[in-house]
């Protein structure tokens, strides 16, 4: 009792702690994993790999992130988030710290796609997951602030591995990598907690017998098997093809156009800037005009950013869809959580979001790599752009079909 009597003591509200461990927890972890296009030319050299057997590896490593998550999410609805984020901040950690003795790209693979992509998924999903529990009333700016530590980490951890490789090498760089995630994520994911009323709490930190979040909402197969997640699903299956094909083919695609190392490096950056306003601004706003309508335009902007993209060859105009993109690609991130809270409850979140990923994982493991290799063949990336774009107005169209209706408990 004397515990919880301090608990309740405390000056804010738990859940933005939890918050604040699952920025933690994706900025080291999606940062690190982000960072990768900074060492795609000194992996092309070192192993004499074409950019699309490079590229791979991202891909790997993303499918397995996303794909996770319809493990790790119901793990964590029934033993708790904070066990499988440490877990996941560990094999982070491990992951990169092997790919930095790797002797050939095969081994990368399997340290960097294995590691990275179980860690990131055994974390990512859970993490995320808990705070959907701790918020109500402002669910999507809570969404929105705690995965904009991927923005924050796609806008520092590319430029000090790029800073890194310069001064050191790429080797000592993933090494160093590993350890601040070994000190930062393993050290802030023991701050995670799944449920409000643990701490005789309802969401937002209103008493509890005002909510009862975790008992309302579908069961998995519920939701899975409801038009609604079938129609999200398919939206986020196409749109996934391209969605990560600027994080890795952007600053390739810079140097091609001759921009400079350290410049083309900065464009994940501002992706990042981007991407950290879009978490803030548009999960806040999608409380108020509607998480759905929200989505909607979330694709339907990142589709008009590609645009840009075909038509920029100078650092200003890449830096402009850089922008862009990130603040679409943010809000998008951060939104789609706090609707699936929304059409299917509490009840098994984590378990509903981690099997609405798997679609955002199929698209990983093959837009990418599949961009590197249609640029070994063609020496260009207007087909992968195009390609992307198309996917973008699809998920949109499909979105907009949806029904804004409630749906029954499963």
């Amino acid at each position: 009792m004397a515990g919880r009597s301090i608990v309740l003591k405390l000056p804010l509200f738990y859940g933005w702690f939890v918050v604040a461990a699952a920025f933690a927890v994706t900025f080291v972890g999606f940062g690190s994993a982000y960072a990768f296009s900074a060492f795609i030319g000194s992996l092309q050299t070192d192993f004499a790999a074409s950019r699309g057997s490079v590229s791979l590896v991202f891909s790997l490593a993303g499918f397995l992130y996303f794909s996770l998550g319809i493990v790790s999410g119901p793990l964590a609805d029934r033993w708790g988030s904070r066990k499988l984020v440490i877990v996941g901040m560990l094999l982070t950690a491990a992951g990169l710290t092997a790919a930095s003795m790797a002797r050939n790209l095969a081994e990368v693979y399997v340290a960097y796609g294995l590691g990275v992509g179980l860690g990131v998924g055994c974390s990512y999903v859970p993490a995320v997951g808990a705070v959907q529990r701790w918020f109500l009333k402002r669910r999507g700016f809570a969404s929105g602030l705690a995965v904009s530590g991927i923005g924050v980490g796609t806008l520092v951890m590319p430029y000090v591995a790029s800073l890194l490789i310069e001064v050191l090498n790429w080797r000592s760089a993933y090494l160093i990598l590993g350890g601040l995630v070994a000190v930062v994520g393993v050290g802030m994911a023991f701050l995670i907690e799944n449920d409000p009323r643990d701490r005789g709490l309802g969401p937002d930190g209103d008493p509890i017998q005002c909510h009862l979040v975790r008992q309302e909402g579908f069961s998995v197969k519920g939701a899975i098997t409801s038009r609604r997640f079938i129609a999200l699903y398919i939206a986020c299956l196409i749109c996934s093809f391209g969605l990560f094909v600027p994080f890795v083919h952007l600053v390739p695609y810079a140097l091609d156009h001759g921009i400079p190392q350290s410049s083309a490096v900065l464009l994940l950056g501002v992706i990042g800037v981007g991407s950290t306003a879009g978490r803030f601004l548009l999960g806040g706003l999608a409380d108020r005009m509607g998480r759905q309508l929200a989505v909607l335009i979330m694709f339907a902007g990142m589709a008009g950013a590609l645009v840009i993209w075909v038509l920029s060859t100078g650092l200003w105009t890449l830096a402009a869809f850089a922008f862009i993109y990130g603040v679409f690609y943010g809000g998008f991130v951060a939104v789609l959580p706090a609707l699936v809270m929304d059409y299917f409850g509490g009840r098994n979140v984590s378990g509903v979001i981690g099997a609405l990923y798997t679609s955002v994982a199929f698209g990983t493991l093959i837009g990418p790599s599949a961009a590197g290799f249609v640029f070994d063949l063609s020496n260009s990336y207007m087909l992968p752009i195009l390609a992307s774009i198309g996917a973008n107005v699809v998920a949109a169209c499909i979105v907009g079909s949806m029904s804004k209706g409630p749906v029954s408990t499963g």
